[in-house]
């Protein structure tokens, strides 16, 4: 595929907006890969790495190698995952602090559109696709609830998440953060990420390119054979994704990090929800959530901020139609 330089630049920043995704648990960057116009490409050509590019390179010399490999592909999206991941990690920990519910609604809304997006594109819906898809929904639904373990130090434990969340960050509806959190490793990784600890990230980083080689090969062949089949199970992902990113919560229990022990909330505090106490204690560290609820703005004991919370999930399910037109052009 012949791409210009301007070609490879529109490549860097959807990877610079997958980065951004899956650094919020919760909201998957397999998702913008999808609406914009690269998730198959992308699936095919990391499923087609194997010992034969080796090969290549051994008798036919870089060149060869690296347009088999679509390494300027490659080179463009993982640039802009790679540096938005980073930079976006701190400010989403920022802005989940300070601001949950207006960040949850901008997925939301983007999340909603998606569904719409992923959808259409099943060429023929049957009784298998809906089954499908609502034994994806069912699935992601049952992972947004399931608790958070403590945060686990040990590095190499890492090398473990890195394969199993990679294998969630390019499944749409997914969250590879979230699986870092439910596997006790998100705070492990941020930390590591904020102090520049290479041990610890060159781990993380192993582990995640062996998942993505191995599972990729099952996504190109889930495309290839089950086409429409696969779209309804993404799309299903994508559904039952929307219970993890809905923006009012109340907290049920929660970790002390302090002593390890998990807690009812109700014993701690009476607000409710556990990002209304931090912010009134300015303590985002002792406390981490273990299970919540999604509830009505109503019922939120805080400020709900309603009207901005609805502005920011028009503006999110906007968003997707630019991507989408920005991903359709030079397909």
């Amino acid at each position: 595929m012949q791409r210009r330089f301007k070609d490879y630049m529109v490549i860097s920043l959807k990877g610079i907006a997958m980065g951004a995704a899956d650094a919020v648990p919760g909201v998957s960057g397999g998702t913008i890969a999808l609406i914009s116009g690269i998730y198959e490409e992308l699936i095919t050509t990391i499923g087609s790495v194997n010992l034969s590019l080796l090969k290549i390179l051994r008798k036919e010399g870089f060149k060869a190698f690296w347009s088999q490999l679509n390494g300027n592909f490659l080179l463009a999206l993982l640039t802009g995952i790679g540096v938005s991941f980073v930079v976006f990690m701190r400010i989403a920990n920022y802005l989940l602090d300070q601001h949950p519910i207006l960040i949850w609604s901008f997925f939301f809304g983007l999340i909603i559109a998606s569904i719409w997006f992923v959808g259409k594109q099943i060429e023929k819906w049957n009784i298998i696709t809906i089954i499908t898809a609502i034994i994806g929904a069912v699935a992601a639904y049952y992972v947004s609830t399931l608790p958070s373990l403590g945060a686990n130090d040990n590095p190499y434990f890492l090398f473990i998440a890195g394969a199993i969340a990679i294998c969630a960050m390019i499944l749409p509806g997914i969250s590879g953060s979230f699986i870092l959190v439910i596997l006790g490793a998100y705070k492990t990784l941020s930390d590591a990420l904020h102090d520049f600890d290479i041990k610890k990230i060159a781990i993380f980083m192993i582990g995640a390119i062996i998942g993505l080689l191995s599972f990729s090969k099952l996504l190109k062949w889930l495309f290839k054979h089950y086409f429409n089949t696969t779209l309804a199970l993404l799309t299903g992902f994508i559904v039952g994704s929307l219970n993890k990113v809905w923006p009012w919560k109340k907290t049920i229990s929660v970790l002390n990090d302090r002593t390890g022990n998990v807690e009812e909330f109700i014993k701690i505090s009476d607000v409710g929800t556990l990002s209304i106490y931090q912010q009134q204690t300015n303590d985002f560290e002792t406390y981490k959530t273990v299970i919540e609820e999604s509830i009505l703005p109503g019922s939120y004991s805080g400020n709900s901020q309603i009207w901005q919370a609805i502005a920011l999930m028009v503006f999110g399910f906007l968003l997707i139609f630019i991507l989408e037109k920005v991903g359709a052009k030079k397909q």
